[in-house]
């Protein structure tokens, strides 16, 4: 059997950042390293590019960026592949990916899901291990990241291009993972999700991650496939979210992977930057309860009324903050739609019947994002 263990987001930034400038893998990733020395590929989401100088791009959200010497202790800790299909791996733009990119290559850690054009990004990574030939595709939801045909990126979901990848090569691979970039931050698993993770196991994926929720989502068996929904992050000291229930919270995925489909599915949990630095395994003790928990968490997974109920009381709670990105309210009318006043009493409902056709109809959408991918943000970071 092939191990295979697959980490979630490593960022090297906050109190983290100087043990990654020194590459100091042993306070990084503490009692983890045996667990990595152990694996036949060890596998982590880069959640931010390696660069040499600050090119920022205009965007939403935090722009982050490390020096590239912080490669050195992921190539000490064993990691072996980097996920590069993100929200922020062109914060710093092509430049940014470039240096990416270089510096994992003279570390000699494979990369996935990022390129130089749209091509280059959808290319999986596969290496056959004693004799089992395993493929990992990186995929990205489409924020300020993402890959066009000339433009440097993250590879999107695009179903479309995954079926056709995988009818035409899934016959080359014994096993297949896909690292799914997406989801709400802070509530993994939606009915859309759902749906998605599980068409991707009925496809024939022996796993299907999804990493970007920074906090536990559980897992499921589907099928003859294992999907997880959000592992929490591996290495990451975000300021903003030092005191957010649960994102310190982490667990690695370890596959055992067999020819002939054959597939094993474990959790291991640990606990990362609290205190910082770095990351370390739960006592034993602790973890026994984790899997109790996680496991009794992870069986409501099966009940559609569940997971549809707790999607819609995100929803509730973000409702209005989400209507006031989309009509573009600075911080005064983000404050008065806090309770809806601004959607009801100054927008209207005509206005935002029109809003909502823009949004929701597949043609109208299709071209709201030709026109910002074309003319207010294309692929490449710049304005046109």
């Amino acid at each position: 059997m092939v191990t295979v263990l697959i980490g979630a987001d490593v960022c090297p930034i906050g109190d983290n950042l100087q043990h990654f400038e020194r590459g100091d893998a042993e306070t990084l990733f503490h009692d983890l390293l045996p667990v990595f020395r152990a694996a036949d590929l060890v596998v982590a989401n880069l959640e931010c590019p390696f660069i040499e100088r600050a090119s920022p791009i205009r965007k939403t959200g935090p722009v982050f960026g490390a020096p590239t010497v912080c490669v050195e202790p992921l190539r000490k800790a064993g990691i072996g592949l980097l996920n590069l299909a993100n929200n922020h791996i062109m914060d710093h733009g092509e430049a940014g990916l470039r240096t990416t990119l270089e510096a994992c290559r003279r570390a000699g850690i494979a990369t996935v899901g990022a390129g130089s054009n749209l091509e280059e990004a959808g290319r999986p990574f596969i290496r056959e291990v004693k004799g089992v030939r395993i493929a990992v595709v990186g995929v990205a939801e489409r924020e300020f990241s993402i890959a066009g045909p000339t433009a440097a990126g993250a590879n999107p979901l695009d179903l479309i291009s995954l079926v056709q990848l995988v009818r035409d090569k899934q016959a080359e691979w014994d096993h297949w993972i896909v690292l799914y970039h997406g989801a709400a931050e802070f509530q993994p698993v939606t009915p859309r999700v759902q749906r998605l993770c599980r068409f991707l196991v009925d496809l024939g994926a022996t796993a299907v991650i999804v990493q970007h929720p920074h906090v536990l989502g559980g897992w499921e068996r589907h099928g003859k496939g294992f999907i997880v929904y959000g592992q929490g992050a591996l290495v990451m000291d975000e300021e903003i979210y030092r005191t957010r229930e649960g994102f310190h919270d982490g667990f690695l995925v370890r596959l055992c992977l067999g020819p002939r489909k054959e597939a094993a599915f474990e959790c291991i949990p640990f606990r990362q930057s609290k205190p910082p630095p770095g990351a370390q395994l739960l006592p034993a003790g602790e973890a026994t309860l984790w899997r109790e928990r996680m496991e009794a968490f992870s069986r409501r997974l099966s009940d559609p009324d569940a997971v549809e109920a707790e999607w819609l009381s995100f929803c509730e709670k973000h409702r209005h903050g989400a209507l006031s990105s989309l009509l573009g309210h600075g911080r005064l009318l983000r404050w008065l739609n806090r309770r809806g006043w601004v959607e009801r009493f100054w927008i209207g409902e005509r206005r935002m019947r029109g809003v909502r056709n823009m949004v929701l109809c597949e043609t109208h959408r299709e071209l709201v994002q030709t026109v910002f991918d074309r003319w207010w943000y294309p692929p490449g970071g710049r304005f046109a």
